[in-house]
């Protein structure tokens, strides 16, 4: 059973967004010695994810909540708008490619190489300091790892530590100017200033 079987998938499918009024409504919450809480994040001014944890193997979220269920999500592309948080960090995505095999990508903070076995493909993850957007062509990776094609993705796993706005598909990579407003990341200073543009052509409108 697949969560957006019926779902017609093109531009952008959200599975997570902090500002909803239940950001976790389709996922499920594992913690040990950390916790997953919604507070406001001082960057942004906006209210964020938190997953922090001892150990990353022990504080993570999964889409879809139930085991049995796969997300069946066809586009190529998961987006994620992640704080780092200077600690480790890693997340892991199922994919069903056109051998009907799954395989697994986990990307983390604290890896070197890329490691490719039968069933799960280990890479690094690079992130910058504060915010990020990571973009995963996951066809490249499926096609580049194991010479199939994607067909489409099952499961999303975040791991500690990270803070997330938002985690989304979509079906190419758009720039900054095609988003939605909702999928993009605002920055203080980016928002004053837009701010005094919008002030600016407001007084050039009157």
């Amino acid at each position: 059973m697949s969560l957006f079987k019926g779902t017609f998938q093109s531009g952008h499918l959200s599975l997570l967004s902090s500002i909803g009024s239940k950001p976790l409504s389709i996922w499920s919450s594992e913690v040990e010695n950390g916790h997953i809480k919604r507070l406001t994040d001082e960057d942004i001014q906006s209210s964020v994810l938190e997953v922090a944890g001892a150990n990353v193997a022990t504080a993570y979220i999964t889409c879809p909540a139930d085991p049995a269920k796969t997300l069946g999500i066809k586009l190529p592309f998961l987006v994620m708008i992640v704080k780092n948080l200077s600690k480790y960090f890693t997340f892991e995505v199922q994919v069903l490619d056109d051998k009907n095999v799954r395989r697994r990508f986990r990307a983390s903070n604290y890896q070197s190489t890329t490691r490719v076995k039968p069933f799960i493909c280990t890479m690094p993850m690079r992130l910058d300091e504060g915010w990020n957007q990571v973009q995963f062509n996951l066809a490249d990776f499926v096609k580049r790892a194991y010479g199939t094609n994607y067909v489409e993705t099952l499961r999303v796993q975040i791991h500690a530590n990270c803070r997330i706005r938002r985690i989304y598909f979509s079906d190419r990579l758009y720039t900054e100017a095609e988003l939605p407003p909702e999928f993009k990341l605002y920055l203080p200073i980016q928002k004053a200033q837009q701010q005094q543009q919008q002030q600016q052509e407001d007084m050039l409108e009157h």
